[in-house]
């Protein structure tokens, strides 16, 4: 197999399971938490490092960089290389008042308000985990005993967009459907699931999606304390977890 075009990797890396952070600096951060780590390959914003689990299958962490397009080439190509199980890591802003700084965040569906997946399905497609990867994320949250939610979150092109929509011309729109996913129980927003979701679909492979959640703005709105955490541990170590699970199974 010759190496892949944006990833810059072949099928020689063995690993049947990859954890998908957005930032490549965040990748042997991951790395870390794996039995053996090791660096790869680096190619555009893809940095790619091994490891093992403690079952002894061998592990992936890729970065995918920000947004749908990039995550989705990802996607795309590490599947081309044998990967069939996708658990993107990434950080995320709360919604829901419930959803705190510091919480984990286990998406089971995305909103799809973006544009990379309207180029795989029509919209009214719905963006859903893979239930098996998302069970398996519960179970590692709730026995690693940290504070989780599961349930939609709204993924988006425009981080701006969504933090000063006053600004843009289109705001009206922005702050109109913002308010509806809050009325819907949207527990948080981030931009990369809903690409995440629908490529792993028509791949015919598993996708799951756990967040570490920064702050709230919604809280800061009604007053309430809105502690920041930038630390993604929590999310890194259910992802981990969840891996040996799917990899034991």
């Amino acid at each position: 197999m010759e190496k892949q075009a944006h990833i810059g990797i072949d099928g020689s890396h063995g690993a049947t399971i990859a954890l998908l952070p957005g930032d490549p600096a965040r990748v042997e951060v991951i790395a870390r938490h794996l039995q053996n780590p090791r660096f790869f390959a680096q190619n555009r914003e893809y940095t790619t490092w091994l490891g093992e689990l403690p079952c002894g299958e061998t592990i992936m962490v890729m970065s995918t960089g920000m947004g749908g397009p990039s995550t989705a080439i990802c996607v795309e190509e590490l599947y081309k290389t044998g990967v069939r199980d996708f658990i993107r890591i990434g950080t995320c802003g709360g919604m829901d008042t419930k959803v705190t700084g510091g919480n984990v965040v286990i998406a089971t569906g995305a909103i799809r308000m973006e544009g990379t997946t309207r180029e795989y399905v029509p919209i009214e497609f719905p963006a859903v985990a893979d239930l098996d990867v998302t069970n398996a994320l519960a179970a590692a949250a709730r026995d690693a005993g940290f504070a989780y939610h599961t349930g939609i979150v709204q993924c988006k092109d425009s981080f701006y967009g969504q933090h000063d929509p006053a600004r843009m011309p289109a705001g009206y729109e922005l702050e109109s459907k913002w308010q509806a996913w809050l009325k819907a129980r949207c527990l948080a927003s981030e931009m990369e699931s809903a690409a995440l979701y629908i490529v792993c679909q028509i791949l015919g492979a598993r996708g799951g999606c756990v967040l570490s959640v920064v702050w709230n703005q919604e809280r800061k709105k009604a007053g309430l304390p809105d502690p920041e955490c930038h630390d993604p541990s929590n999310a890194i170590i259910t992802a981990v977890r969840a891996a040996e699970i799917l990899a034991r199974r």
